[in-house]
């Protein structure tokens, strides 16, 4: 391993003045560095390595991977900067083709005349058209659009759409989409990508936005799951929680002690096999009883998006755990 340049300038002054390692000390030339264990090396904050039991430099050239240039507010940032947008996978080419902008403006904001606005607009045309050279592509620009579309409808973070159209390239890549809707796949990788990331949302709410039917969503994911090997962990009820008591009008009062009546209840084993959105439904009403802030089942039937049956079930398993009489 070449010795950096610091340690090698160390050894010369300690030559030149007579200073020898003293009795018991390591050397560098004592010291394995190729086999060195990585608990006893440490990184400073100037980007050095140095074996902290000897305080040998191992290494200390640092490549500062920033810009050469200076900036000190965004606006001074965004005007010397010379790269682009990021590649995102939300796109069928990942952002990197050419865009011809919609305004018929020269460089300099004046307008362009009839004949140059023609022009662009046949340069817009077969802009769009050699984006996709096949209809592998036309199909991932397709369902990457719907997929955008429906994210948009359900109020999700961009992080979801990323992971949704990683999960439908690789099922495009595996050849899944073969005798299934485009529109069922895309919308089965946005439902994984929700429950991935941790934003709830109940298949009905997907299927709301969708252009396939419910039975389609859940068949679909659960066929993409395992031929992908998505490891989906159960949905937690208390994710759903605070959306549903801020669309019925509960104080925080109310959503602690639902929290409290899932975990009391989920303990004894009453989460099993039940839905997490039918159950946290039935928490926030028996919670929103016990607070004074009575609702009916059917308001909170409706914003859950389960039938009151199913509350009616769930609420009385939960207060018979729960040791409340009413």
């Amino acid at each position: 391993m070449k010795r950096p340049t610091r340690q090698r300038e160390r050894e010369h002054d300690r030559t030149r003045w007579g200073d020898e390692s003293q009795d018991g000390e390591t050397s560098e030339d004592e010291l394995d560095l190729d086999n060195l264990d990585p608990e006893e090396v440490v990184r400073t904050a100037d980007g050095e390595l140095i074996h902290e039991e000897t305080g040998i430099i191992i290494e200390e050239e640092r490549i500062d991977p920033g810009p050469e240039w200076r900036a000190f507010n965004h606006s001074e940032r965004q005007s010397k900067s010379r790269v682009g947008a990021p590649t995102t996978q939300t796109m069928h080419d990942k952002g990197l083709t050419t865009t011809i902008d919609w305004k018929d403006k020269d460089a300099y904001g004046r307008s362009i005349s009839s004949k140059k606005r023609s022009q662009m607009h046949r340069l817009r045309k077969w802009q769009e058209r050699i984006r996709t050279k096949d209809a592998g592509e036309r199909n991932l620009q397709f369902a990457l659009s719907e997929i955008d579309r429906m994210a948009s409808a359900l109020g999700v973070p961009r992080s979801v759409r990323e992971v949704a159209s990683v999960i439908y390239r690789r099922a495009l890549n595996e050849d899944l989409i073969r005798g299934r809707s485009i529109e069922g796949v895309a919308t089965s990788a946005l439902y994984a990508a929700c429950r991935k990331e941790g934003i709830p949302r109940s298949l009905e709410e997907i299927s709301e936005v969708s252009r396939v039917e419910r039975k389609e969503i859940g068949r679909t994911y659960r066929y993409i799951s395992q031929e992908l090997g998505l490891e989906m962990r159960p949905v937690d009820p208390k994710k759903y929680v605070p959306r549903f008591s801020s669309e019925l009008d509960l104080s925080k009062e109310v959503q602690s002690k639902a929290n409290e009546i899932i975990e009391t209840t989920a303990e004894q084993g009453l989460l099993s096999g039940k839905s997490p959105t039918g159950f946290a439904a039935a928490a926030i009403y028996a919670a929103s009883l016990l607070c004074n802030e009575k609702k009916t089942q059917r308001e909170v039937a409706e914003v859950a998006q389960v039938t009151e049956v199913t509350i009616r079930n769930r609420y009385q398993e939960q207060i018979e755990a729960m040791g409340i009489h009413t």
